[in-house]
């Protein structure tokens, strides 16, 4: 089995295994209890809260230990949005590709009177700063833009809009949840930050909000006194040490990680540009190490997933949060492909144990799959024939 879909999530690490098996059989105290097996647990909690804010390069009361990206998506927006309304701000700036725990949640502000501009993303996945810059007003609490995207990979120039809305002095938030871990992330001019240590070979179910030094986010979960007052519940310890353990590994071997991921990316976008009527997701270049975004014309991404399970082969169309949807990726949409041509696309997402030989083998397989599911297809008889127009050259 080639296992293509790290973007949805990932194995977990050995360092990350080991770590929560220790904590569990050892350290399972409550953290706020004041006996010593309580305290030796508040001790691992700082110690894994300093090593993440290290790695970081933040503050350890900087961060806010959450269930997830979209939990410290949810609290980052809606703290923003809270603080904004007591100055008579109520407008919020985001990016039509955005992850759904971003765009549901301006939705949801929306419908409480707060209105939000979502600034268009080129065709080549990238967001321009001068578009972010025009889209804010005097009355804009917030500008939120992810780092990297979750379907097409490509990296967003953050730095850039960070700085442009320090100048502003309006709040920034970056969704990093598939950056981290895999390139480097600067908090440079970033005022909140998510994450979540399912993406580089941590726990599923732990993740974190950073808040920068000042600000104090609203918190989502009412309760008792753990994390300061900005998260109640008694802190998931193991899945924290595991995140700590992953997110150190990951960080430590970023270099040659991505190295090793970048040729296999690169091998495979080579290789399934070769396939007529196709096209590649975003920039070439500015892209996650791992990730490959194509659509084929012709075809239904369905099909092509379910044939390459079949043959192997996990990937996905886009993001796991919306597998279940007959509806065409809102990303792709917002780069412009035509709903026809959104249907049929697919996203491989390949780790640092993905090899060159894999590569191969998921190129030729796809090719293969592409070219029975067309040979099935009335649309693709009737493109042929000329009684439709394709889309793709």
């Amino acid at each position: 089995m080639i296992y293509a879909d790290n973007a949805a999530t990932t194995k977990m690490s050995r360092a990350a295994i080991e770590a929560m098996k220790e904590c569990m059989e050892e350290d399972y105290g409550n953290p706020s209890s004041l006996h010593s097996v309580g305290q030796r647990a508040q001790e691992k909690l700082s110690e894994a809260r300093e090593k993440i804010a290290s790695l970081l390069g933040c503050l350890p009361a900087e961060i806010i230990f959450t269930s997830g990206g979209s939990e410290a998506d949810n609290q980052a927006l809606r703290s923003a949005a809270a603080l904004g309304a007591k100055k008579g701000k109520k407008h919020l700036v985001s990016t039509a590709f955005e992850h759904h725990a971003v765009l549901h949640t301006l939705k949801k502000l929306e419908s409480e009177g707060y209105e939000v501009t979502l600034v268009p993303v080129g065709e080549d996945g990238l967001v321009s700063p001068a578009e972010v810059e025009r889209a804010i007003r005097p009355d804009t609490c917030l500008v939120s833009v992810m780092y990297a995207n979750n379907e097409i990979g490509t990296i967003q120039p953050i730095p850039e809009i960070a700085a442009l809305c320090k100048r502003k002095g309006v709040l920034f938030h970056t969704d990093a949840v598939q950056a981290a871990g895999h390139i480097p992330v600067s908090l440079e001019n970033v005022d909140m930050l998510s994450l979540s240590a399912h993406k580089f070979h941590g726990p599923k179910g732990i993740g974190l909000l950073y808040a920068r030094r000042g600000l104090r986010p609203d918190p989502l979960i009412e309760g008792g006194a753990p994390a300061r007052g900005k998260r109640a519940g008694t802190e998931n310890l193991p899945a924290i040490m595991g995140m700590a353990a992953a997110l150190e590994e990951s960080v430590l071997h970023m270099k040659e990680n991505a190295e090793k991921m970048s040729a296999v990316r690169d091998r495979v976008i080579a290789g399934l540009s070769r396939i007529p009527h196709g096209i590649l997701n975003g920039d070439a270049k500015k892209r996650l190490p791992g990730c490959v975004s194509f659509c084929f014309e012709g075809i239904e991404g369905e099909s092509l997933l379910l044939m390459l399970d079949d043959y192997g082969i996990c990937a996905s169309s886009g993001s796991a949060c919306t597998s279940g949807s007959l509806d065409p990726s809102h990303v792709l949409l917002a780069i412009g492909r035509p709903h026809e041509i959104a249907h049929g696309s697919l996203r491989l997402t390949f780790s640092e144990e993905t090899t060159l030989e894999d590569a191969d083998e998921v190129v030729t397989k796809v090719k293969e799959v592409v070219e029975k599911l067309r040979g099935m297809s009335p649309v693709w008889r009737e493109l042929q024939e000329g009684k439709r127009q394709y889309f793709l050259r």
